[in-house]
């Protein structure tokens, strides 16, 4: 069995077998992230073929709550496989989570759609998604653990910060795979068919990443533990039934992973969605975008990683929050001027108003998207969303019908079949038409050198350095949070919690907020407050871990 040690000299070079560590953990989280993200990168697909008895606007929010489906359960996969893993060890449980990974994600390409199978369709879909979930719970925890524990004293926020890469490194494969996938079979067949392609593929990944995994030893801290028989016979009662555990936890979560999560999402997964759904900006161009901005950015994971073994993790994951919070407004406003400029011209110039009986208008918030509007103020609103559109509510006589204001001129509206007519008059106004050529478009993978593609990644690569900042310390501080025998089940509830929660159900509930306020930004006050009270709980109660020894 080999046994790096844990307690090397600081300047020591990496060794062989650290480096093998780090490969094979880092290589089949990253195929496991790849899965994961294939849904998220392609849900408005999925949501018509899955969803397709629904109208768009609904289908898009089911598309999004099957993708946080998976958000929803990371946390029970956090209990069962952490207990696992702290019971029989790293090496094996993260053994199965990749198998239960891959196998789902299979499925999926071969599973036919709502239109074949009916109403089995969706609910197996769901299923597929809970086992992701579930699977994904117990992967990340298992890999950070794993390779912390064979990381030297000093150097475990750069050794971990390369696990920290994976999550982005496999968003990136999955778009670059989808990317190719469209630009070989063409957009109308990848809508059709060509979108299994991906999910399919991943099963060669699967059998490469269980092959390296094979290979590897047990933890040589957990196995020095188990050896001498100090292994927990009950991890969970250990980390969270005792009050000197469960507050470290609960800390961990509010003052740590909260704010990393809704961070991690929104420069991430809702940057996309606001490029895709909400300016309009065509799905191989948006794809791209992110892309560059992911390939660009990721280095500096290890940059922070290694800067946190220097100056500790609380700085700068506290500050990366904090500087997200302060920012996100300028900057998605900054993206809307670059990406679809009559867009942000349309939202100054253009006042459009809502005027309507107050008992005739309802709460237009539906992050669940189960809720039909069928009364004319209700639908004529949430149109108006649809359409990115800018627009205010007003109230009028009990009983007065609802009427559509476009800059002082009214367009009455008694049902949906009037969209047209307001789609119009906003569109007169100064909205942009679908494919407006001012929308900004890339021709080709490598047409970055244009001022609004080069402008797009460049905001989209600061907000990825807000994620490198939050995302890449944040492994080793949980590690060194939590002693060995409880390690695996401590750690990763409250990061599964705080990302599969807090930051899963960040795309489909900012955009309800969107959808129920008529402001194509209000969506961001989501991840504002969330990161905000990280940054005063973190202040306040979270420990610096650096210099801990994480042996006993």
């Amino acid at each position: 069995m080999t046994t790096t040690t844990v307690s090397g000299l600081k300047d020591r070079g990496m060794t062989a077998e650290e480096r093998r560590v780090i490969f094979a953990s880092s290589l089949g989280t990253v195929f496991e992230w790849y899965d994961f993200y294939l849904y998220g990168s392609l849900a408005a697909i999925i949501g018509a073929q899955f969803f397709s008895e629904y109208p768009p606007a609904t289908r898009d929010i089911f598309a999004l709550l099957a993708f946080a489906a998976g958000f929803l359960v990371r946390p029970f996969g956090a209990i069962v496989f952490g207990r696992v893993g702290d019971i029989v060890g790293r090496k094996y449980t993260f053994l199965v989570t990749i198998l239960i990974m891959g196998l789902s994600t299979f499925i999926v390409g071969l599973l036919p759609g709502s239109a074949t199978i009916g109403f089995a369709a969706p609910v197996i879909l769901i299923a597929l998604r809970l086992a992701q979930g579930l699977a994904l719970g117990g992967e990340y925890g298992g890999a950070a653990t794993y390779v912390a524990e064979h990381a030297p004293q000093g150097k475990r926020g750069y050794y971990t910060s390369y696990i920290q890469t994976t999550a982005t490194l496999g968003l990136f494969l999955s778009l670059l795979v989808i990317l190719f996938t469209r630009t070989i079979v063409g957009e109308k067949d990848f809508a059709a068919w060509g979108w299994r392609i991906p999910f399919l593929v991943s099963v060669l990944l699967l059998g490469v990443s269980v092959w390296i995994r094979l290979k590897l030893n047990e933890s040589p801290v957990f196995q020095r533990m188990k050896d001498e028989g100090k292994s927990s016979k009950a991890p969970l009662t250990e980390a969270f039934g005792n009050w000197s555990n469960g507050k470290i936890v609960l800390i961990a979560l509010l003052g740590g992973v909260m704010g990393q999560g809704v961070v991690w999402y929104t420069g991430q997964f809702y940057a996309l969605f606001f490029l895709q759904s909400i300016l309009k900006v065509d799905g191989y161009t948006a794809n791209l975008l992110i892309a560059w901005s992911l390939l660009l950015g990721t280095g500096f994971f290890l940059v922070f990683g290694a800067l946190s073994d220097k100056i500790g993790r609380k700085p700068i994951i506290l500050g990366g929050c904090l500087i997200a919070a302060l920012t996100f407004f300028p900057i998605f406003k900054a993206i809307t001027t670059n990406a679809n400029p009559a867009l942000e011209k349309a939202i100054e110039t253009v006042k459009v108003e809502v005027v309507a009986d107050r008992a005739a208008c309802g709460d237009l918030f539906n992050p669940v998207g189960t809720r039909v509007f069928t009364k004319p103020c209700d639908t004529a609103r949430a149109y108006l969303s649809q359409q990115s559109v800018k627009y205010s509510t007003s109230y009028g006589a009990a009983g007065s019908p609802v009427v559509v204001k476009v800059n002082g001129t009214d367009i009455p509206y008694a049902a949906a079949a009037d969209n047209a007519k307001v789609l119009a008059a906003v569109q007169a106004a100064g909205y942009p038409k679908a494919g407006d050529a001012n929308i900004v478009k890339m021709a080709h993978p490598f047409d970055i050198f244009r001022a609004a593609p080069a402008a797009v990644i460049g905001l989209l690569l600061i907000l990825v350095i807000f994620v490198t900042m939050v995302y890449g310390p944040i492994a080793a501080m949980l590690v060194e949070l939590f002693p060995t025998r409880i390690r695996y089940t401590s750690m990763s509830l409250p990061y599964h919690i705080g990302n599969g929660w807090f930051g899963g159900l960040l795309p489909a509930t900012a955009f309800a907020i969107v959808a129920s306020t008529g402001d194509i930004y209000a969506g961001l006050w989501y991840p504002i407050i969330f990161a905000s009270i990280t940054v005063v709980v973190g202040f306040f109660f979270l420990p610096e871990t650096k210099d801990r020894d994480i042996t006993s």
